[in-house]
């Protein structure tokens, strides 16, 4: 359904605007009333990573007068293959003044203001009031059932999008209108159960067609042209070169949006998601060893002092980037499934370890489960052993 415009038109544009904005100003639909409501407009933007990147730059180009950047991280290497907001000599640099200085090379109209902090419950509902419209390109469900029940509680809308290896999600969410992101998704997947972009990887260019998405969403809302994703949810699969639209529903019964509401206020997201299931937690609690610790045993091992299989449970591909040394490689899925429980040795202890160690301490929980009870997992995986033991290797 179409909707009447978020914000009010600014008073006028300048001589520079005009001659900046002039391709806008020819289209009738935007026109010069258009382009005043993106100048008045004030958008915030969560995250100047995948997502961010491209949402930020098209919508300074486009001219929206007010950005807010959210985002706490810094540059990393293996951000440059589809962040195109930073560069190599960003490395190292806040992700928030990275992106401020990229806008001010594509628009220095633009007025920026930083939000150099993760959001948390303390800060999120300060952070969203300044603005007409949150942009999110968050990457994480504690975050983005937090962006929700935030905007929701706010009465905000919102233009939500979604990256992984080669899909990906768009869709409107603004609960006066119509449905929310619990009304899509009422429950977060199992912990582990869905990897990240860290552990499953990303096509880079995905995010540029999945934050044009977005920003073609916001220019829709801020100045009520078109039909915006409200209340459908647009799914792309880029090696299908496929589209498609599903209709979502305001669900009655949504714990935040729904008739009779049982979240009225900010909730414990990392507990409501979970990073780990409870018995991986459970699992990893008295039986997780730091990689200091497996160095000296690795040394032990050579020496003829201890004897333990080292398993790496990451996917192969995984494992072509950088291992530990004297690891063999199975999957994590090999030990759901029960295929990898035949193979492990009842005589001597096994030490799990994956990338940053979530999934395998789930695996340690099958092991446990399953009667390898000296089992143990490495806290930090293979991450915290290139940074704290072999810095000669790569990392991702």
């Amino acid at each position: 359904m179409s909707l009447p415009p978020l914000v009010e038109p600014a008073e006028e544009l300048s001589i520079d605007e005009v001659r900046r904005y002039s391709r806008h100003l020819i289209i009738p639909d935007v026109g010069m009333t258009g382009q005043k409501r993106l100048k008045n407009a004030k958008v915030l933007v969560i995250g100047a990573g995948g997502l961010g990147s491209p949402a930020l730059l098209y919508l300074a180009a486009a001219g929206v007068g007010t950005l807010g950047i959210a985002e706490f991280d810094e540059v990393d290497e293996s951000n440059l293959q589809r962040q195109i907001i930073h560069g190599q000599s960003d490395i190292g640099k806040p992700k928030a003044i990275s992106a401020k200085e990229s806008i001010a090379e594509t628009n220095p109209l633009v007025n920026v203001v930083l939000h150099n902090e993760r959001l948390d419950n303390d800060n999120v509902m300060g952070i969203f009031e300044q603005y007409d419209l949150i942009v999110d390109g968050t990457d994480n469900f504690a975050t983005r059932y937090l962006v929700n029940d935030a905007a929701v509680l706010l009465g905000k809308p919102y233009v939500w999008g979604s990256i992984y290896r080669f899909d990906g999600q768009a869709s409107v969410f603004w609960a006066e209108h119509g449905p929310c992101y619990r009304c899509l998704y009422p429950e977060p997947p199992p912990p582990g159960m869905v990897p990240s972009c860290a552990e499953g990887g990303v096509l880079g260019v995905l995010c540029a067609s999945i934050g044009a998405i977005q920003v073609n969403e916001a220019i829709k809302l801020l100045t009520g042209i078109g039909e915006p994703l409200l209340g459908k949810l647009m799914i792309y699969d880029a090696l299908e070169m496929e589209y498609r639209k599903l209709a979502v529903r305001k669900d009655p019964g949504c714990a935040i949006c729904g008739d009779n509401p049982t979240v009225t206020e900010l909730i414990d997201y990392e507990t409501f998601c979970g990073a780990i299931s409870d018995e991986a937690a459970d699992a990893a609690a008295d039986a997780t060893i730091s990689v200091a610790t497996l160095e000296h045993w690795l040394k032990e091992r050579d020496n003829g002092e201890r004897d333990f299989v080292l398993v790496d449970v990451r996917e192969p591909n995984e494992y072509e980037i950088n291992k530990i040394p004297g690891s063999v490689l199975i999957p994590k899925g090999e030990f759901l499934n029960g295929d990898a429980l035949g193979e492990m040795p009842s005589d001597k202890p096994v030490v799990l370890h994956c990338k940053s160690g979530a999934r395998s301490a789930e695996v340690l929980a099958v092991l446990k489960g399953a009667g390898f009870a000296d089992s143990v997992h490495v806290g930090g995986g293979v991450v915290a052993w290139v940074n704290q033991i072999d810095p000669s290797q790569p990392s991702y």
